[in-house]
């Protein structure tokens, strides 16, 4: 009879094969897919990227390579990454603070995130049409909507897309 005890591997070998495809569990279709060989710089926003992420600096960079940043990547194309509607009559009664609010709200993610930015704001018939170059903004705004105005926006995220659609309306008989 065999033995069938588990043997151990010796230390820094893995069990997991290496031969096999593996997919990526969020795809952006923006996101670099190598790193620059130093810093490098947007020539549209003065974005920096350098040690793996896109940040504000006020340092002089001249020795920095040249490289369009994901959020004027997206911009150019016209593909945004979340989209935001505001809907309903308190919303258009209420246009311009609402509109102040998301304004304020891309303002300050944007310190931290120079990615977060809004492309569009689209004044429909009965609502605001907001386009973002971020997943994650659209959701920033529907919470401070949600904390101004006391209405739960509606949430839906296709992470395999890297999409975010989000609806938010005060009205009676909204789903949200």
């Amino acid at each position: 009879m065999k033995d069938v005890r588990r043997q151990k591997k010796p230390v820094g070998q893995s069990t997991q094969r290496r031969d096999q495809l593996m997919q990526e569990r969020i795809h952006d279709p923006y996101k670099a897919r190598a790193k620059h060989a130093g810093p490098a710089i947007c020539p549209r926003c003065k974005a920096v990227w350098d040690a793996g992420r896109w940040f504000w600096s006020s340092q002089s960079l001249d020795q920095a390579e040249s490289a369009l940043c994901p959020a004027c990547h997206r911009i150019d194309d016209k593909y945004p990454a979340g989209e935001l509607h505001v809907s309903g009559q308190f919303a258009l009664a209420h246009r311009q603070e609402i509109l102040d609010l998301m304004r304020n709200c891309e303002a300050r993610e944007g310190r931290e995130h120079p990615l977060a930015r809004i492309m569009t704001i689209e004044h429909r018939e009965d609502e605001l049409y907001v386009t973002t170059t971020d997943l994650h903004l659209p959701r920033v705004i529907a919470n401070a909507l949600e904390r101004a105005f006391k209405r739960q926006a509606e949430f839906h995220y296709d992470l395999e897309g890297y999409y975010a659609r989000i609806r938010w309306s005060r009205e009676a008989g909204a789903r949200s």
